[in-house]
């Protein structure tokens, strides 16, 4: 029986792989996906923080020692405008964000309430929320020494002055910022997971095309059965997805160099994995089809609709809680999250109810498409 089955893989191979189209089409497209995932999130770094700076409150030591300390934050570079540059410069996008400092702050400081300073931005939370967070620390300090002056101003100059001169040092150390080539990685993946599905669905069509021209008939009319048939077409899929997933990590490690976060040997084993769910539901699909259009039609129906709910093509953490919930019965999501899992530091040990789920409706799909090639009502049956 395995020399029947190698025949039919070997020669289904040779003739689904002949032209140059086909090869682009099942491992030229997962490459372009890594392709995207570069164009989504190569552009991402560490970014300069244009900071326009209104200084109503002139001559006072406290607002200019303010602005002096948003000038040492790291990335932000601060520009000295008046107040109607400032709501130019932010209108046109020359500036990410303004501070105003009205006059008046200083005092207000110094009585323990602070008052009379604002930040504005027209691009919202994500660019003064760094600024803000280390801005309003630094002014708690200095009002934190007002409220404990009660109003003396000499105790206040001696308290400022000993914590503008204090004498401990802050050591800082740069980390590299992997999150991006994770991102990158996961979104890859994300791609690689509909082109497997896609691939598995088109490569188990033969079954139904080879009925349509008849070749399927003439196979059986040698010594070679149903189920061998069947059994080359699901070994001849696992073969082609193999091949995808070693191109694509292989792109992705070496020839990009993205870092996926992960060792390559797990994240092989859950895609590998996943290629038997894929397999198992592309037969599904064929079993319930009669030609190759309705397999087209279930393809499409199933497949880019899944692969969206499940966060193949954005992170799923910006869908509403109904829709993950929905994502929990598809098993993209479990692939997905694994991967997750792992890139956040945890074992493969950690993932193995999802491999579980992931290998559960590998089952479920194989069962259901044997049981019904098994109840198929034509004059020959698949199984």
């Amino acid at each position: 029986m395995w020399k029947d089955i190698w025949f039919l893989v070997i020669r289904t191979l040779r003739a689904t792989f002949r032209k140059r189209s086909t090869m682009i089409l099942y491992f030229g497209l997962p490459i372009a996906g890594i392709l995207a995932s570069l164009l989504l999130y190569g552009s991402q770094g560490a970014t300069e923080l244009r900071v326009g700076v209104v200084n109503g409150d002139d001559g006072q030591t406290i607002a200019a020692d303010t602005v002096q300390f948003v000038q040492g934050l790291d990335h932000v570079k601060v520009v000295n405008v008046t107040q109607q540059e400032l709501q130019d410069q932010l209108a046109a996008s020359d500036l990410d964000s303004g501070l105003i400092i009205e006059s008046g702050y200083s005092e207000s400081v110094r009585s323990g309430s602070p008052d009379h300073i604002a930040i504005q931005s027209v691009k919202g939370a994500q660019v003064t929320a760094y600024m803000k967070s280390m801005l309003y620390g630094y002014i708690d300090n200095v009002a934190a020494m007002g409220r404990i002056s009660a109003g003396n101003d000499a105790k206040f100059q001696q308290l400022y002055d000993r914590y503008r001169s204090a004498d401990f040092k802050v050591t800082s150390e740069s980390v590299n910022d992997t999150s991006t080539t994770k991102e990158m990685s996961y979104q890859s993946i994300g791609f690689l997971l509909m082109f497997m599905m896609t691939s598995a669905v088109s490569l188990s069509e033969l079954i139904l095309k080879n009925r349509e021209n008849r070749t399927y008939f003439r196979v059986l009319s040698s010594p070679i059965n149903a189920r061998t048939y069947v059994m080359a077409n699901i070994l001849m899929n696992l073969i082609v997805m193999l091949a995808q997933i070693v191109i694509v990590l292989f792109f992705m490690r070496v020839v990009f160099r993205i870092d996926p976060g992960m060792p390559v040997a797990q994240m092989f084993g859950i895609l590998l994995l996943f290629s038997l769910v894929s397999v198992s539901i592309s037969l599904a699909i064929v079993a319930f089809s009669k030609s190759t259009a309705m397999a087209g039609a279930l393809s499409n129906l199933i497949v880019t609709p899944t692969c969206l709910l499940s966060g193949c093509f954005f992170p799923i953490s910006i869908m509403p809680d109904a829709i993950r919930r929905v994502s929990d019965f598809l098993p993209q999501n479990w692939v997905l999250q694994s991967i997750e899992k792992l890139q956040s530091g945890e074992g493969f040990a950690g993932v193995w109810f999802n491999l579980s789920i992931l290998f559960a409706f590998a089952v479920v799909f194989f069962l259901i498409a044997t049981y019904k090639f098994g109840r198929n009502n034509d004059t020959r049956n698949f199984v």
